[in-house]
């Protein structure tokens, strides 16, 4: 009887050839935008297991690895990004200067799922095009274009989804916009900024008034 032996080729170099090629996967996905475990399972695993070397690897870019494992995103940001004073390295994550309106769409979408998180339960946050409408039209002051604000409304949303802060769910009709507001929005807005909302509501209550006054 002739016994058949098995070899296994674990030789040292083969394995850091495939680490390395998942390094260079994962750091390129980080490169391109924000990593979502529910998107990418197996990048997501993949950036558990190598994220110190992650870690080293963005750091020489200037860049630190922003990781939510109970959240379940990550993303890069440029390092001491909220410091004033300049730095020798170039940004490669370009700062992106949001407006007005955008703004007040966060803050409202990140009160809401505070809210949420305080009642416990489902942690996924759902609302339509239509209840975002209503978040704003509480402000409108008699007057005001709606459909104009409603245009604008449109166009803040779009960048919202571009921002990787809303993903828009598919629907069985074509008339209901329904999206999820993803998690990720915690790491951008606190609670300290959230302090802020009241006197960004006047702010955005007096900047309507004074459109309507110049459509007069």
């Amino acid at each position: 009887m002739t016994q058949e032996v098995v070899t296994i080729d674990a030789s040292p170099n083969q394995f850091d050839s495939s680490q390395e090629a998942d390094l260079s996967t994962v750091v390129i996905h980080l490169l391109k935008g924000i990593l979502y475990n529910d998107s990418d399972a197996e990048q997501w695993r993949a950036l558990l297991k190598l994220q110190s070397r992650v870690r080293d690897y963005v750091k020489v870019l200037g860049l630190d690895l922003h990781l939510d494992e109970a959240e379940g995103y990550a993303f890069l940001r440029t390092i001491n990004e909220s410091d004033d004073a300049p730095s020798s390295i170039p940004r490669l994550v370009a700062r992106r200067r949001l407006s007005f309106q955008v703004s007040l769409i966060l803050a409202l979408l990140r009160k809401k799922m505070l809210e949420l998180d305080t009642k416990g339960g489902d942690t996924r946050l759902i609302i339509s095009r239509d209840d975002i409408i209503e978040l704003l039209r509480v402000f409108l002051p008699s007057g005001t274009n709606e459909a104009r604000i409603i245009d604008q409304v449109d166009t803040s949303i779009s960048k919202i989804v571009d921002l990787g802060f809303l993903r828009l769910l598919k629907s069985q009709s074509a008339h209901i916009e329904n999206y999820e507001v993803r998690r990720i929005l915690k790491a951008f807005i606190d609670a300290q900024w959230l302090a802020s909302l009241d006197q960004l509501l006047e702010e955005y209550s007096a900047r309507l008034m004074k459109d309507v006054e110049d459509d007069d």
